[in-house]
């Protein structure tokens, strides 16, 4: 049967999904242009055709499963309620909570980083977008008095710090923190951050449920 001729804009959204899936499968040092054309049982060729390298595939596939993520998380700080309902749904969304597959994706892109510029340059800005996002609605809430942060970029830096870490040990080590505990951990930290009481911390339901499929990027 022949294949169906796609837009230039659908076969790269093909490649993408399929660079993700066998980076998440095989890791980013092992994983080939090979692999991706055999998923798709198309052509090397037509692979490198649209990315001129396995480097510009593998940061342009890092950019596309973390934008998914970038534009939920917008989602979650743009509704229509208080800055602190709406970082606590964030902070619990962005936390591990067990379902490691998205964590893993950005474990793998944070090493590959050290050694592939592209790559670098790519997860710096995403991690920038996450930060930005929770620094806004963080200054947001201490402007209008919900409560005191005297300096929300660094809150935000804090928090994706603790939950990055957080992703690292229980992606590495499964199964040696349970998930109640993970979603405490995250609650008391923003309690920490925002200098709210200690005893709302893990009170207040999320906005979003907390069993949502973990970020493919955070902050990464």
């Amino acid at each position: 049967m022949a294949r169906v001729r796609l837009s230039v804009a659908e076969r790269r959204e093909e490649l993408l999904r399929a660079a993700v899936e066998q980076i998440e499968a095989r890791g980013v040092a092992a994983v080939r242009i090979a692999d991706v054309a055999s998923a798709l049982g198309v052509s090397n060729a037509l692979v490198l055709y649209h990315f001129s390298s396995k480097e510009k595939l593998v940061a342009a596939a890092f950019a596309h499963a973390a934008e998914a993520d970038l534009a939920h998380l917008r989602r979650l700080l743009g509704r229509r309620s208080s800055a602190v309902r709406r970082l606590r749904a964030a902070v619990r969304w962005y936390a591990p909570t067990g379902q490691a597959k998205g964590w893993r994706l950005w474990i793998e892109g944070w090493a590959a980083s050290l050694r592939d510029p592209e790559l670098r340059r790519v997860a710096a800005s995403l991690d920038k977008e996450w930060k930005t996002a929770l620094t806004r609605v963080i200054a947001e809430g201490a402007e209008t008095g919900e409560f005191r942060c005297a300096d929300p970029a660094a809150a935000a830096w804090r928090l994706t710090a603790f939950l990055d870490g957080l992703a690292v040990q229980t992606t590495a080590y499964a199964g040696s923190l349970s998930r109640s505990a993970m979603l405490r951990w995250a609650d008391a930290a923003l309690t920490r951050e925002l200098g709210l009481p200690d005893a709302g911390s893990g009170t207040e339901e999320p906005e979003e449920p907390p069993h949502d499929d973990p970020p493919a990027s955070p902050g990464t």
